[in-house]
């Protein structure tokens, strides 16, 4: 493993790192301090979009991120641009900067060159622009003028140069090692040497220590240059997906797999695209937290992951997997390596849920997955997990078993909701009561019943804005 020096194209420039910078500091701080103060400081947690930069990929796709959770150390061998990297040669304004100030988009501007920078990525994706403009917030402005200036824009014709091939390297800082693999058997290795290493892929969450509480790891081994966890297999049964690979990737790949729409639906509610532009599906696992978005719906739909060491792999189900608040069963020299999603049975109902404060950028207060397979008039499979309601992601066992061999009627979809309320016991929180949590669990395994049963009517309220 070399020790090498931070290297990255910024704006269009190679630009080397000095030997000892920290691998851990922010990008956003690091941009800042090299006079690039377009992009801002808001709210240090990756919520407002104040520091959105875009990673230039060698598909031409233009993934938007949080400056203040991506670490330097993340962003090695990759191509960055910032609002500063927008102009023309001549120092002409972009088109998208040109629109956002002649149609009134922009007022005081602390916010605006992060919209701008969301605005150039999704000129390049497509897309919704609700969805685009979800990780930005605006306080004084209103949305108005800047939908309008998202759902008018066009991409430009702008390259990104090439991206430096994935390289085994080490950075070193007073205090500090950086480590990026680059093959898994060096990765379980390094794991196996340095079992207190922080494993950092898309850093959402362990950016969050850095950005927020100004922790400086001692020691960290980062994922994102082992081809193993990047990789994405599609069989007849069901997906393998590696651990490093970003809920971007991922919200894509279920919007175009038969079944997966409902997984689609809630991985677009997941954070924003910035969020899911870093994001792995291998973090949520290993954070274990019992609100994380996805983890019901793995564990609704039977998923296994995939852990490995020097020792050996070996699979079990994520129910299994997760142990308690923030514990999983990953020994101290183990990796995730891939997650196995098995295909929802083409005749089964699933629902995947999110009940949170508001629609987008938000935390849980109660997540749901549920799967139920009708046979010959009753139900012969049912699976219903649910988050926020205790320690861990939560099988409703008493609740499943209450429809299982019975018809999949109101009465019996009473009686199962019922069962509910002795399968979890929910706490109270700023974020809801357990009376709260156990009413909304019960009531959204009666939506799914309607859902199946009643889809003339109306389920939800969504999208309001299009009425207004």
């Amino acid at each position: 493993m070399t020790v090498s020096s931070i290297a990255f194209t910024l704006n269009g420039q190679p630009t080397v790192l000095p030997a000892g910078t920290s691998p851990t500091l922010s990008l956003l701080d690091w941009l800042r301090g090299q006079g690039l103060t377009g992009t801002k400081e808001g709210c240090a947690e990756g919520d407002c979009g104040a520091c959105t930069v875009v990673i230039e990929e060698p598909s031409g796709a233009r993934v938007p991120v949080n400056g203040c959770i991506t670490l330097l150390g993340q962003v090695h061998g990759r191509v960055v641009r910032t609002v500063e990297g927008l102009r023309a040669p001549d120092g002409t304004p972009h088109p998208i900067q040109v629109a956002m100030a002649e149609s009134d988009g922009t007022q005081c501007g602390f916010c605006t060159p992060g919209i701008v920078m969301s605005a150039w990525a999704h000129a390049r994706s497509g897309g919704d622009v609700h969805e685009a403009l979800a990780g930005n917030l605006c306080r004084c402005t209103g949305y108005r003028p800047i939908v309008e200036v998202l759902s008018g824009v066009a991409a430009d014709d702008m390259t990104a140069p090439d991206v430096l091939p994935p390289a085994s390297v080490r950075f070193e800082a007073p205090g500090q090692v950086f480590r990026l693999p680059a093959t898994l058997d060096e990765l379980l290795a390094l794991r196996a040497a340095h079992p207190e290493a922080w494993l950092l892929a898309g850093g959402t969450d362990l950016g969050l220590r850095v950005s927020d509480h100004r922790e400086v790891p001692a020691s960290v081994i980062c994922l994102l240059n082992v081809p193993d966890l990047q990789s994405v297999e599609a069989r007849p049964d069901g997906l393998t997906i590696g651990a490093a690979v970003s809920y971007g990737r991922l919200l894509d790949l279920f919007r175009a797999e038969p079944g997966f729409g409902p997984f689609a639906a809630l991985l677009a509610r997941l954070g924003s695209r910035q969020i899911r532009g870093l994001g792995t599906l291998g973090g949520n696992l290993g954070t274990a937290s019992p609100i994380g978005d996805s983890l019901p719906p793995l564990v609704a739909l039977g998923a296994v992951v995939r852990v490995a060491s020097l020792r050996g792999a070996r699979d079990l189900p994520v129910e299994a997997f997760l142990t308690g608040y923030r514990k999983n069963a990953l020994a101290p020299d183990e990796v995730i390596v891939s997650v196995f999603l098995p295909r929802p049975p083409a005749d089964a109902h699933l629902a995947c849920e999110k009940i949170s404060k508001r629609h987008d950028q938000d935390i849980a207060t109660v997540g749901a997955a549920m799967l139920v397979r009708e046979a010959a008039g009753v139900v012969a499979e049912a699976r219903l997990a649910f988050g926020g309601v205790g320690a861990t992601v939560i099988r409703a066992a008493g609740a499943e078993a209450a429809l299982l061999g019975k018809a999949f009627g109101t009465a019996e979809v009473a009686a199962a909701a019922e069962a509910l309320a002795h399968d979890i016991a929910p706490l109270s929180d700023w974020r809801g009561s357990a009376a709260y949590r156990l009413a909304v669990a019960q009531g959204l395994l009666r939506r799914l019943h309607l859902r199946a049963t009643r889809p003339d009517l109306p389920h939800e309220v969504t999208a309001f804005a299009e009425v207004l």
